[in-house]
């Protein structure tokens, strides 16, 4: 029949447990579907602010300033920002005791950039563990639903006395719809988890690349005011 070639007319006539699977498999795209816009825009702003905050930080000639600027707006810090106020703000208060060695000064700035990082990753991995789960779970879901349809195709072949590959056709085609979403739930969200997680190491390496530089440049300005 016409209306069975359509995906409403698979669904229509699909057994019940075909339809929660595919029902399933539609949410998960659509779930996967946001979370691929929300990263991506997500991920795009953070290169666009750590190019900015690198540009406007190693061409400043006042660090004390610029974190007190910074610092004004605590709450709506990221990335860099957030990291470079922790490990300063730490240089500051360690450095006004007046008793502490600039190595201990160093260190105490790095673990303080460090545990802002950590923050920081978190947010921007948030969302990806669920992308690698549609990406390997949908193509079984999509299956367990197909093979449960063929089952059931197969079952109602054993009550009738002649069959055809017209009986039996109709009911497969419906089940392997199931495997089709499957497969269209996830693969986009394979293919973002690999180029995101990709984009996440480049920023991931930036991050720690200015913690060192910075750590550096606070250990040597330790030293010149002890000394």
């Amino acid at each position: 029949m016409i209306h069975q070639t359509t995906f409403f007319g698979y669904f229509w006539h699909a057994s019940i447990i075909v339809k929660l699977v595919m029902l399933v498999l539609l949410a998960a795209s659509i779930a996967s579907w946001t979370v691929i816009f929300q990263r991506g825009k997500l991920l795009k702003e953070t290169h666009q602010a750590l190019n900015r905050f690198e540009r406007v930080f190693w061409s400043t000639t006042d660090l004390v300033a610029y974190y007190k600027n910074l610092k004004n707006r605590q709450s709506s810090l990221a990335g860099l920002e957030a990291i470079f106020v922790a490990g300063f703000e730490e240089y500051l208060r360690l450095h006004q005791q007046g008793t502490v060695k600039a190595e201990d000064i160093m260190e105490g700035a790095k673990r303080a950039m460090r545990v802002a990082g950590m923050r920081e990753l978190d947010t921007l991995e948030s969302g990806l563990p669920f992308l690698a789960t549609v990406g390997s779970v949908s193509p079984y879901i999509g299956l367990f639903g197909t093979v449960w349809g063929i089952m059931i195709a197969l079952h109602a072949l054993g009550n009738a006395t002649q069959t055809t590959i017209g009986m039996v056709a109709p009911g497969i085609s419906e089940a392997l719809v199931a495997t089709a979403m499957g497969l269209f739930a996830a693969i986009p969200a394979v293919i973002a988890y690999n180029r995101y997680s990709t984009r996440l190491d480049r920023i991931f390496v930036r991050y720690d690349a200015f913690q060192e530089e910075f750590a550096g440049f606070l250990y040597r300005q330790a030293q010149t005011k002890s000394s």
